[in-house]
């Protein structure tokens, strides 16, 4: 249909589009918008941050039936306490998978990239999203852990003392350890961009590969295991008279920052072969 114009009639005003840039904040709020939009999204945070409590106090229950068990030093409340981060970063690693990779299975990441045109920042947005997200919600967990184990203190003879450097190193290193690992997952995702291999990949090498090495009774191959990824990053949650219930492993002469700095050391370099990938291959 043909518009009909009167001469000396006013021209209909336009309309103006203001096109604001693409800054790394408006990538990060525009990435938490998709991350909390989705229920799986909020249904891997809750059942993360549940896991961590219910194990708790399953093992705080189970050691009060062991009256013979009381005041032995093995019982490290903060360790027993913070049990189900072994469960509880295969479901935050599933997240971390699924931030990234799952663009790529609907397609949406070619929008994201549009809006993006140097890519890094759009996968570091995305990053930093989700490790927050895994970091708020591993708060949470530990702090209800803390509070579901209480009524058993007494009974075990166990507690945590953030004042003991020990305790403190503990409680706070889970939002420190689970936000690490979920890092590394989503650095796998963004290298396979496929959610079914991104999640077979981290949970074969959290536990089928790390656990099967550090099982071979050979120096050099304990070694090395005690260097992979969660067998060096489990140290932050490591007491001295327990242990990790993170690995089997236990040959290692790193101390619990430096584990962690090793996992990290992981993380930066996944991270960058992601970076490298997606500036170099297409959408």
């Amino acid at each position: 249909m043909t518009a009909l114009v009167v001469p000396g009639a006013a021209a209909p005003a336009r309309r103006r589009v203001t096109v604001h840039p693409s800054t790394f904040p408006r990538l990060v709020a525009a990435e938490w918008v998709k991350l909390r939009s989705l229920r799986s999204t909020w249904w891997t945070l809750v059942l993360g941050a549940l896991v961590v409590p219910a194990f708790a106090a399953s093992r705080m229950s189970s050691i009060s039936a062991v009256p013979e068990a009381v005041g032995s030093p093995y019982l490290v409340g903060a360790v027993y306490v913070t049990s189900g981060v072994a469960l509880a970063q295969l479901v935050f690693c599933t997240l971390g998978v699924l931030s990234v990779a799952g663009e790529y299975g609907t397609g949406q990441i070619r929008s994201t990239l549009a809006a993006a045109p140097t890519r890094v920042p759009a996968l570091a947005a995305k990053l930093l999203v989700a490790v927050l997200a895994v970091m708020a919600a591993s708060l949470v967990a530990v702090l209800a852990a803390w509070a579901a184990s209480a009524p058993w203190f007494e009974a075990t003879g166990m507690s945590v003392d953030l004042t003991r450097g020990q305790d403190l190193r503990i409680v706070l290193g889970v939002p420190l350890y689970l936000g690490a690992v979920t890092a590394l997952a989503f650095g796998i995702g963004a290298i396979v961009r496929s959610s079914a291999a991104g999640i077979a990949a981290v949970l074969g090498l959290l536990l089928v590969v790390e656990n099967a090495l550090a099982s071979i009774p050979w120096t050099p191959i304990q070694t090395l295991a005690a260097h992979l990824p969660a067998s060096a990053g489990s140290r932050l949650l490591q007491a001295d008279e327990v242990g990790s219930v993170i690995t089997v492993s236990s040959t290692t002469d790193l101390t619990p920052w430096q584990g962690y700095g090793v996992l990290l050391a992981w993380v930066a370099a996944v991270l960058v072969v992601a970076g490298v990938l997606l500036r170099r291959r297409d959408a």
